[in-house]
């Protein structure tokens, strides 16, 4: 009786795991639970990690510049292809916490401004701020541009320009094309438009300074709006482009997303140095290694290192989001729908500048066949955001951008312009690059960790009731086996 009665308490044990954790897989009580928690403590507000992580930022984040030096700018003048060769990279660390935090509206908003600060890394680069790059002179291009329709001025200022020897082209140092020179040119034009400013570089008044005032929405009452821009210089959309849509305010500052990402969402990333958003689709789900040096939360969590025997690495799962692309993928699907070109946000109004990715990477062929030297693979030139969906924290991010000057004949302008084919210029490029720190990895593995533990406990349950169901079947199956009686139980022959 007492065998029989272990014997199916064990079974009845069995269904009731079995009943148990298939329901509790099925009605996702424990994710809820993991989910529940990640939402209420990635909020924008002080004592959280999350706010610690937003208003400085722990990994360092680098940014890179790779400059196309031209080599044939006589031959280019004549009317034959440019031939450029990429020199760099130039490194500097930039350094973006925020400043002036003021929580709004009982904590659901946060004003912020974002001042950025770069600093040389000689180390890190493969030449010296001095190094002089030939490139198209692109303050020349823009006043040859502005005054192309005025026979009168534009007669002027070429002849001064060749008085002065000014054309095309130019050579400037990294430091002075980066963040400003005064532009010879500039000052005499000033003396028609006073409000002109006679400096110019890449990066002008962006060094040391911030780009305005923010409202972030904290997500204290939706966890999707975490770390979104609300306003901008107290502006709700822009007024550049050519319609709402695309003068609209979307997305975070590329720091931080929203946790519980979904697979098929789309990110939103606006940037004001793009005067614009740009939109980031999923593109495959991965397994991001991160160096761990040995200690015991590498040996701890054995389920998930996968490596070697010593753990000096583990993984941590990731999704890769790349910059969505046009229906016909030669641009992203931002500039698809809007125009592409930037002379009416940049600070120096009228420049012909177009962006695009390095090497005209996924352009029309046409761009790249315009200039010898472009080589675009996407490995080197993709703009990519790897992010760990459950918390939504960056591990690994790369902006990739590309400046160019549209160039084109001017007959007003023909001493300096010569007989120049109508393209795209390629000046320089960057990649701003940051990867999740140390320290900060081994918080989200352990973040991580602790989710998938909870998570999979129904599917632990569902693995004792099936244990539970194969001792069940042993005991069975020994209970129906008859004992054998003490007479068939002695030997068959007597010594």
């Amino acid at each position: 009786m007492l065998k029989s009665c272990c014997v199916y308490s064990t079974g009845v044990l069995c269904i009731l795991f079995l009943i148990a954790g298939i329901s509790l897989a099925l009605s996702q009580v424990f994710q809820n639970i993991v989910y529940n928690r990640i939402k209420s403590e990635v909020v924008l507000k002080n004592g959280t990690d999350a706010f610690a992580a937003w208003e400085n930022p722990p990994p360092p984040v680098y940014m890179q510049f790779y400059f196309f030096n031209l080599t044939n700018p006589i031959e280019v003048l004549a009317g034959d292809k440019p031939a450029v060769v990429e020199l760099g990279p130039y490194t500097y660390r930039e350094y973006r916490p925020m400043s002036n935090v003021t929580f709004l509206e009982n904590g659901t908003k946060v004003e912020a401004i974002n001042p950025k600060t770069y600093v040389f890394e000689a180390n890190m680069s493969s030449g010296s701020e001095e190094d002089l790059i030939r490139t198209v002179n692109i303050p020349a291009m823009t006043v040859m541009e502005k005054m192309k329709d005025s026979p009168f001025s534009g007669t002027l200022i070429s002849k001064y320009m060749t008085g002065e020897e000014i054309g095309l082209f130019t050579s400037v140092s990294v430091g002075d094309l980066l963040w400003g020179y005064e532009d010879k040119l500039l000052e005499m034009v000033k003396t028609f438009e006073p409000s002109l400013d006679t400096k110019f570089g890449l990066f002008y008044k962006m060094n040391g300074t911030d780009d305005g005032d923010y409202v972030f929405y904290t997500g204290s009452q939706n966890y999707e709006d975490f770390a979104r821009v609300a306003l901008w210089k107290g502006q709700s959309s822009l007024n550049w482009w050519t319609s709402d849509e695309c003068n609209m305010i979307n997305g975070t500052n590329g720091a931080s997303f929203h946790p519980i990402v979904n697979q098929s969402e789309t990110l939103y990333m606006f940037s004001s140095d793009l005067c614009r958003y740009s939109l980031f689709t999923l593109h495959h789900h991965h397994y991001l290694d991160m160096f761990c040096h040995p200690s015991p939360l590498c040996l701890s969590v054995t389920l998930i290192i996968i490596g070697t025997p010593v753990p000096k690495f583990y993984k941590i799962s990731t999704g890769k989001w790349v910059l969505l692309r046009g229906v016909d993928g030669d641009v992203d699907i931002f500039h698809y729908n809007c125009n592409s070109e930037l002379s009416s946000c940049v600070y120096f109004t009228g420049a012909p500048i177009i962006m695009s990715s390095p090497h005209f990477y996924q352009a029309d062929e046409k761009f790249v066949e315009d200039v010898i030297g472009m080589k675009p693979k996407k490995e080197h030139h993709e703009t990519t955001i790897d992010i760990n969906p459950l918390t939504g924290i960056v591990l690994r991010a790369a902006k990739r951008l590309q400046v160019n000057v549209l160039v084109e004949k001017i007959q007003i302008f023909q001493s300096q312009t010569g007989d120049v084919r109508t393209l795209v210029f390629p000046v320089m490029y960057l990649n701003e690059s940051v990867v999740i720190d140390d320290d900060s990895a081994k918080k989200l593995l352990a973040v991580v960790a602790e989710g998938n533990v909870v998570i999979n406990i129904p599917f632990i349950i569902i693995g004792l009731g099936v244990l539970l169901g194969v001792v069940f079947m042993a005991l069975m199956c020994r209970q129906r086996t008859p004992e054998s009686s003490p007479a068939e139980r002695q030997p068959l022959l007597k010594p």
